[in-house]
């Protein structure tokens, strides 16, 4: 837990510069070395490197859009279309 706020990243990968506060980070970044893509849409067949990425796309087909903006009330699927939008306020 203290890595998480002293900024030590000791897990390195080996095929590129990158490095990681801890071994199950460096496990999810290798997959983009691989090509290796574990988390599968039950919907579209539509693979994913990380589950995050794949909790994400879901959205694309259940219509859900948690970002809401304060202002106008605009709602996004991912909270960087929301950062973005905040702008035209």
């Amino acid at each position: 837990h203290l890595r998480q706020h002293s900024g030590e990243r000791p897990y390195r990968c080996p095929a590129c510069p990158k490095a990681f506060k801890n071994s199950s980070s460096l496990r999810r970044h290798r997959h983009t070395h691989t090509g290796e893509r574990p988390h599968t849409c039950g919907t579209c067949g539509k693979g994913f490197a990380q589950a995050a990425n794949l909790r994400q796309h879901l959205r694309v087909h259940t219509g859900e859009r948690p970002y809401a903006c304060g202002t106008c009330g605009k709602s996004f699927t991912h909270s960087s279309n929301l950062h973005l939008h905040r702008r035209t306020h």
